[in-house]
């Protein structure tokens, strides 16, 4: 079995040349988080290979991902942040996948204005331009899925991850999963995945999180395994890096040998063709 992370947030330290935006939400981690820091992690935990989301206070600037992407390429994959208001970002996303170690676009959608393009219109173009170029999007959405269901319904071939289960920042059960039906009403779309990471962050207890199983539950009788991602958000985990593993890995009772295979790295190799053997 191949264990693929979904998600985690490297990012080099900030630097008078490349200072990181500044944010209500403070970084995770002050002083960046490492590839050799991320490596030494995953190797401890038992983690293959990570998908690297640039953050939010880093700007859209992709460079330093894909410049680690380039030096671990068996370790590390880009889901690189997009600027859609950029003067040439429709020329942009023609050419998003033709930058190596390159997979997909984060659009993250909690904060304005980019919260308000889900009702206003501002992305048909986007979701449209995606769609054709076979482009996966990771579209954060806590608390506010519901409003993805007419760009599912007008797109039904774009392929879109939905990050940490569209649970609200900074919440724990119950309140975290209060829309949960909102994700599973979803589910009609066959190409909507479900990012099962950062589990313990919305737990009140410690490992195994007994309080998650319930609500996993739920997701995986409706999306099933080969529509479920693992992944840790690690630079604000909480728990180990073992324990967010571990919770699918011996914990979740219902799952099978060939559920864990999907949910811990295959189906994300194909939702984002990364391929685990090449």
């Amino acid at each position: 079995m191949l264990v693929t992370d979904a998600q985690v947030h490297l990012r080099e330290p900030e630097r008078p040349d490349r200072p990181w935006r500044k944010l209500e939400r403070p970084p995770h981690r002050p002083n960046g988080f490492s590839a050799e820091e991320m490596i030494a992690e995953m190797d401890a935990a038992g983690v293959d290979r990570a998908v690297i989301v640039p953050p939010t206070w880093a700007g859209e600037d992709n460079a330093w991902a894909l410049d680690v992407a380039a030096r671990y390429p068996k370790r590390f994959a880009v889901i690189g942040r997009f600027d859609a208001r950029a003067v040439n970002a429709r020329e942009q996303l023609r050419g998003w996948l033709k930058q190596k170690g390159m997979l997909g676009v984060r659009m993250s959608f909690h904060v304005k204005p980019f919260i308000d393009w889900l009702d206003d219109g501002s992305l048909d173009w986007f979701w449209a331009e995606c769609e054709q170029l076979k482009l996966p999007i990771s579209a954060l959405v806590p608390g506010t899925v519901h409003k993805l269901r007419p760009v599912l319904e007008r797109h039904p071939t774009l392929k879109v991850l939905i990050p940490h289960m569209a649970c609200p920042l900074d919440t724990h059960v119950p309140e975290a999963f209060a829309k949960l039906d909102d994700l599973l009403a979803l589910a009609r779309y066959p190409n909507l995945f479900v990012m099962v990471s950062s589990a313990p962050c919305f737990s009140k207890e410690g490992y195994p999180f007994r309080d998650l199983h319930p609500y996993l539950r739920r997701i995986y009788d409706v999306y099933g395994a080969r529509r479920m991602l693992w992944g840790s958000d690690l630079s604000r985990l909480k728990g180990t890096y073992r324990q967010c593993l571990d919770l699918f890995r011996y914990e979740l009772k219902f799952l099978s040998e060939d559920d864990k295979d999907w949910i811990l790295g295959r189906a994300l190799a194909e939702a984002l063709n990364w391929p685990e053997h090449g």
